[in-house]
């Protein structure tokens, strides 16, 4: 198999699926666990959280054999408090690497802050810088009123769990997936931009899988995409998510019209079990 030409047209394709496939993955877990309560309900959340201060996950981003891209995912320690509650601090870092980073460079970073015992937001912010291209958004979550108040204008939620991109992950992972069954589908709506939208995705099944942890028993999902200029009509993207108490992603691939990309994880510190346990 031959390692795909990088041009012009491939580093544009690498940054859009960089973002499309690290953003799916942050949104991923909560999807998992609403076919059983409905969008309008309220999630229930497992005794403890599936994290802890100091965990830091990192991914490499491939395009075929070629490595383009690498993100950080940390849960921090935090002194704000909001509605006089503490919080826990998230934080994303993505960049491009290589060639990659030489003519197409990203930079993105997202914090979002959640409340210590619901998991769910209070605040998010994003600085990203892909290429020429800027944006930096910032959003305020009244989660009781259901609104959702950001520089771009104010939404009214459908429920009083709305979620950035970043806290829908970890919010997710300490929820109760125990009876979710094969080719189950289900949506989350979430804030992004200016707007609340839905993503549909179905669970595929369980497969054990070889990473840089180890070989590792996981769960398999697979999230509605749109063929277009970059993903082919038959499209699909798949992620993998440890069977464990932990729930860590550790694996994302999609097939584009050229080539392929796949999403990694390269190393994971401060996990709460040991993977395979909880």
């Amino acid at each position: 198999m031959l390692t795909p030409r990088i041009t012009n047209i491939s580093k544009n394709w690498i940054a859009f699926c960089f973002s499309l496939i690290m953003r799916r993955l942050m949104l991923m877990f909560v999807l998992t666990a609403i076919c059983k309560f409905g969008v309008a309900q309220e999630l229930p959340l497992k005794k403890d959280a599936a994290f802890k201060e100091g965990e830091e996950l990192t991914y490499k981003l491939k395009y075929g054999f070629i490595t383009a891209a690498e993100a950080t995912i940390k849960v921090e320690a935090s002194d704000m408090k909001f509605d006089g509650k503490p919080t826990y601090k998230l934080v994303v870092d993505a960049r491009t690497s290589g060639t990659f980073d030489v003519f197409y460079k990203i930079r993105d970073h997202y914090d979002s802050y959640i409340d210590k015992t619901e998991l769910t937001p209070y605040f998010y912010q994003e600085d990203v810088r892909e290429a020429k291209y800027r944006r930096q958004d910032k959003a305020r979550f009244h989660q009781d009123a259901k609104k959702v108040v950001a520089n771009t204008g104010t939404y009214n939620a459908p429920t009083t769990q709305t979620f950035d991109l970043v806290s829908a992950y970890y919010f997710a992972r300490s929820l109760d997936i125990s009876k979710i069954k094969i080719n189950d589908s289900f949506k989350l709506n979430y804030f992004l931009g200016d707007e609340i939208s839905a993503l549909e995705i179905q669970y595929v099944g369980k497969e054990t899988i070889k990473t840089k942890l180890g070989n590792i028993s996981c769960l398999k999902f697979s999230p509605s995409i749109k063929p277009g200029r970059i993903f082919k009509k038959d499209s699909k993207l798949y992620l993998w998510i440890t069977d464990d108490g932990n729930r860590v992603p550790v694996k994302a691939q999609v097939e584009i019209l050229v080539g392929s990309v796949t999403l990694e994880i390269k190393s994971a510190e401060g996990l709460k079990y040991p993977i395979g346990k909880g």
